[in-house]
Formats: C-alpha cells, structure tokens, sequence
C-alpha cells in the first residue's frame, strides 16, 4: 500500500482547564472552549493526551498512527532512531491567570525508573505579561536542604523562592529539578520534553477545581531537587528578519523569528522535524505543492521531508523548534 503524500499538518488543540487558568487563549488566540482553560496542547505525544490532526488527507488521525504510518520520513533519521514512534516534545501556551503550584520534575534518569517516562526539560516564552508580573524560578542563593525542610514545614516556602520579573519577549529555561511557577498575569508558549511528570510541593493552600485540595508530591520530590543557583533566564537580542538562537539543549533548539518580510528556511540538514508557533502577526507557508497558513496562536509540524520551506509574510513572529 502507498501512503499518502506527507504535507505541513495541524492538530486540534487539548484545551484543559485548571484552577488557575483564565481566559486569554479564548480571547486572544481564538481558541474553541469555555471555563478557568489554563493549557493548550497544540502537540503532544503524551499518552494520556496524544494529538489529533485537524487538517488535510490524515484528518482525525493521531500523531501516534501518523508516526507509525511515516516514520522518519516524518521525524528525520536521527530522531525516529532515538525515540521510535513517541513523538518527543510538547508544545503548549498557558494562561496563568491566577499562580500556579511551586513545582518541579525529575530528569531522565528518576523519571524513566519512577514513571516509565521522559523527565521534563522545558523552555518558556513569555507572549504577554501583565504589570508587576512574576515567575519563579529557583531557590535564593545559598538556600540548604535544611532551610527548605524548616520552610515547608512552617507553610513558609515563598520565603526562599526567587522571583523574577517579566515582560513580554522574555524567555526562560527551566532544566530537571529547578522549583518553580507561572505566576498570576502571564501568559507564555511552552516548550518541553514529553512528559507530565510534576512534583508539587506548594499549592498556596487553594482547592483544586472539584473542591478538594490537590496532591503534593514533598516526599517524591526530594530525591529531585536542585538546590544550585539557576541560570534559566535567557539572554539574546532581537533582530528582524534573522534566525535568533534562544537555547540550544540536547532536546530541543528553539529560534525566534521576527519578520517583517518574506523569507526561505532549509532546515532538511537538521534531519529533524521542524514546528512553528506563531506568536504575533501570520504567514503562510509553502514548499513544494504544500501551502499552509499559520495565524497568530496556531502551531504546525513540518515533516522533516518537507523542511525546505518558503515563509511569506508583512509581519510575524514565530518560534521555530526541532531536535538538534
């Protein structure tokens, strides 16, 4: 059997709602949904949330089916030889309307003998924060184990957290292990190993959405913490219509876009999978008989075949991701 020529594929986004989520993915990015939403998935391969296409000849398949039908033709190579059929990130826009938990997740290791899973690596870009908005990230300097057993015995966490204040185009790097949250009044684009292993440790003694207070995972999480000074601020400079580098790791290397004109990306030597999100403004993209538009919180998953594209543009700003 043949299968249908591969093209530029869209998923329907999973909406979850959270305690803490508002109303920007509605409002802003046109997303389908009511209620507190805090996530939407636009890909995953999470097993317990695995992407549906929302466009073209595989319409209502699933990523799962798509990679097994593709295989590298789809992920590149390299990556299909690592991961298989898991497709490898996931990607996400999140409205914190109110704080999230103070949080953090296990590295490959713990996570693959915990929870048969990926640990979680992530990224974050900031696409709209609201005055005197915080995340955090990290302990204060010096911070020792012992302190941090006295605090959360005391419900006085926060007193050693680092908080560090955003603004929009801000980004971050979360590595394994590193406490933190989203806090009220930001609204990013995340990037991250797939995976949905988190470790609660504070939850600002808020009921979850079914009234009932929420799990912490204190004791889970001892084993997983880093208690060393972060760096996961990123630091790089906007320049339009140039590929911007915003973190290079082992599980993802992410560009930022800023264009204000038409312009070509061959990135078929990566032999990866390629994905944008658009976070301002729209495009269209073409490469070969493939043509796609791309709108203002839309995200799409370029077959590593097809990386050879043309983006045509009066202004937008995408996130461009593959595996390195």
């Amino acid at each position: 059997m043949i299968n249908k020529p591969l093209y530029f594929l869209k998923f329907k986004p999973i909406l979850k709602e959270k305690v803490w989520g508002g109303n920007k993915l509605v409002d802003l990015f046109n997303k389908e949904g009511s209620g507190k939403l805090g996530e939407s998935w636009e890909i995953s391969g999470v097993r317990e949330g695995v992407s549906v296409v929302s466009n073209g000849t595989l319409i209502g398949q699933s990523l799962t089916k798509v990679i097994k039908t593709y295989k590298d033709e789809l992920l590149g190579t390299k990556v299909y030889a690592t991961f298989g059929e898991t497709f490898p990130l996931l990607f996400k826009f999140i409205d914190a309307h109110e704080d999230l938990s103070v949080q953090l997740h296990p590295d490959d290791d713990l996570a693959k003998e915990r929870h048969d899973s990926f640990g979680k690596t992530e990224m974050w870009y900031i696409l709209q924060a609201e005055k005197n908005a915080n995340l955090i990230v990290g302990f204060k300097l010096n911070t020792t184990v012992k302190e941090y057993q006295e605090k959360l015995l005391e419900n006085r966490i926060t007193d050693i957290l680092t908080y560090e204040s955003v603004r929009n185009g801000d980004s971050f790097y979360i590595a394994p292990g590193t406490v933190h949250a989203i806090c009220a009044g930001v609204f990013l684009a995340e990037i991250q190993q797939t995976s949905d292993v988190t470790y609660r440790i504070y939850d600002w003694d808020r009921p979850g959405l079914d009234g009932k207070m929420r799990e912490l995972h204190t004791d889970e999480a001892k084993k997983a913490i880093n208690f060393e000074e972060n760096n996961a601020r990123i630091y790089y400079e906007n320049i339009e219509n140039t590929s911007v580098l915003l973190k290079s790791s082992p599980y993802f290397e992410t560009n930022k876009l800023v264009l204000t004109q038409s312009c070509s990306r061959n990135l078929m030597h990566k032999d990866s999978f390629v994905v944008y999100m658009c976070v301002s403004g729209k495009a269209t993209i073409s490469c070969q008989n493939n043509k796609e538009s791309l709108q203002v919180g839309e995200t799409i998953l370029i077959p590593q075949q097809l990386a050879n594209i043309y983006i045509e543009t009066k202004e937008a700003t995408l996130l461009e991701v593959y595996i390195p």
